[in-house]
């Protein structure tokens, strides 16, 4: 088992942690139906996500931590604190930053891990991730403000 491996399984645990609590926070805090759905959305697939992380760590021998990681707690902490369109806008803001950090996570493994198992993990994940990462870009973009069509101003006639 690599380093590479073990630090893989020890964040991708993580990072589901902190997604399963993402998801449940938007279920109870967004202000559209949409973002409610796409918060159950990450907690169905990122338990079934961790399910396979714990099983692989389980057998190498990975021992996993409990808890996101502090600067997760802490990210999920002050979007908590938000509501409205503001709790909207930070918490898709917080999931792009995090599901990219994931897939450059995977891609990494990817290309540099050793352990079969570990990798076919990765594997697996990839399209997922890359599938939450395209809902939360049309999420950003439906609370865009839309650009105000232009009306026609009066000229003044000489």
């Amino acid at each position: 088992m690599s380093e590479q491996d073990r630090t893989f399984l020890i964040e991708a645990h993580q990072g589901n942690l902190a997604e399963i609590r993402a998801g449940r926070l938007a279920e109870s805090k967004a202000t559209t139906a949409s973002l409610r759905q796409l918060g159950t959305r990450l907690i169905k697939d990122h338990t079934k996500l961790d399910t396979k992380v714990r099983q692989v760590a389980k057998e190498v021998g990975v021992q996993l931590p409990r808890e996101p990681t502090k600067q997760q707690q802490s990210s999920l902490k002050q979007v908590s604190g938000l509501s409205g369109t503001n709790f909207n806008r930070a918490w898709v803001h917080m999931q792009q930053i995090a599901h990219r950090r994931t897939l450059a996570a995977v891609n990494k493994e990817l290309s540099s891990g050793s352990s079969e198992p570990v990798k076919k993990v990765a594997q697996q994940a990839k399209p997922i991730i890359q599938e939450h990462l395209a809902l939360l870009k049309q999420q950003q973009a439906s609370m865009s403000p839309r650009p105000r069509t232009s009306t026609p101003t009066a000229r003044p006639t000489h």
